[in-house]
């Protein structure tokens, strides 16, 4: 067994390597994580489609065999037409079900984004005075990969409370050009940066996964 010499310190070096490796492994969940975002957002926007179109028709139905008799409303074409409420109710479960799964993975880049924050305390536990930190792969700071992280995580969180808001209402809108405005916002995610794409491709060409 070694026994090491009084007043010795353990070497910075294989930390900080866990640490680089760790960074990397952060930087490739990411990448997996934005793709199957962009995966469900894209299945999620048809299922949102449909559910447009759906009640497109029918409140157009409705508005032809009531004649004013009734405002046309969600309300008047579900007692009007039975399978309405029922088609409608299954297109808005599998919404829903699209929906959490995109929590799950916005819950996931916010632990990668505690993650890294956690690594840049650690480096500044194992560095302590020294201002002079070499980088751990090529000219980034660890601090720098954090903030990455915490952009990203708050875009995908803003834009999935947007799309709880779009899901929730939905279904009760009977006004086609709001409808219309809630598919866009879907499907063009205005929170999500248009340099989230550039911020994710830096992050992997600065960890090696991506060839200089």
């Amino acid at each position: 067994m070694e026994v090491k010499a009084p007043g010795s310190v353990t070497p910075r070096k294989p930390v900080l390597a866990v640490s680089a490796r760790k960074l990397k492994d952060n930087a490739a969940d990411w990448h997996n994580l934005i793709l199957r975002w962009e995966t469900l957002n894209d299945s999620g926007f048809a299922v949102a489609n449909n559910i447009a179109n759906v009640k497109i028709s029918f409140l157009s139905k409705d508005e032809i065999e009531l004649e004013g008799s009734y405002p046309a409303s969600s309300e008047g074409a579900e007692k009007m037409f039975p399978e309405y409420s029922q088609e409608l109710e299954g297109l808005c479960e599998e919404l829903q079900a699209t929906l959490e799964a995109l929590t799950k993975i916005q819950g996931k880049m916010e632990k990668l984004s505690s993650t890294t924050k956690g690594i840049c305390e650690l480096e500044d536990y194992h560095h302590k005075e020294d201002q002079k930190r070499a980088p751990l792969f090529h000219t980034w700071p660890t601090t720098h990969f954090y903030e990455v992280a915490r952009r990203l995580a708050d875009m995908y969180r803003q834009e999935l409370l947007l799309k709880r808001t779009i899901g929730a209402e939905l279904a009760h809108t009977a006004d086609r050009d709001l409808t219309l405005s809630y598919l866009s916002m879907w499907l063009h995610e205005p929170y999500v940066e248009a340099n989230s794409k550039l911020l994710l491709e830096s992050m992997l060409l600065e960890t090696g996964h991506r060839a200089l």
